[in-house]
């Protein structure tokens, strides 16, 4: 990475989702489009502004937003040393969920397969005497839980760098 030759700490984390019985594992950015780097603002603002791919450090009314160490610390400590977070769902195959909100609010159905990289879960359904399948984001299924599994201190606040 383009910081760490110039000394600057940055920490992309990504969410490992697992896969299912044929299924890969996908990895998606934790948060899409945001890179951390711990630097001091009056010396090295510069060189995170003009790394490839970032677009600014983000700020309100012109001032960065520094981000409190322990919520780095937190994600850092769950993550493996390639910044990688693996995402254990609570979900799987066979267990009977409600369904809450959107058409089918309400709804009994029995979970297929686990959560996919993109946060959804094949259901089975039984609509009109006869099973459907359908997929939903896990937002729609009561008592989902996705647990994810988390650095150091120093003198440099992180900041969060937006990207391309």
């Amino acid at each position: 990475m383009h910081l760490g030759l110039k000394g600057i700490e940055g920490f992309f984390p990504r969410l490992q989702w697992p896969g299912g019985a044929g299924r890969k594992k996908g990895i998606t950015p934790l948060f899409p489009s945001y890179l951390f780097a711990r630097i001091n603002l009056a010396t090295e603002a510069h060189c995170v502004t003009w790394a490839p791919g970032v677009k600014r450090i983000v700020s309100f009314s012109e001032q960065p937003v520094p981000v409190e160490n322990s919520v780095i610390e937190f994600l850092k400590d769950q993550a493996d040393p390639y910044g990688i977070i693996r995402a254990r769902s609570q979900l799987s195959a066979g267990q009977q969920v409600e369904i809450t909100g959107g058409p089918f609010d309400g709804f009994i159905g029995v979970i297929q397969n686990p959560p996919n990289a993109k946060g959804r879960v094949k259901i089975l359904l039984k609509l009109l005497s006869r099973p459907i399948s359908v997929k939903l984001g896990v937002e729609f299924i009561k008592n989902q839980s996705v647990a994810i599994a988390p650095l150091a201190h120093s003198d440099r606040a992180p900041v969060l760098s937006a990207a391309n």
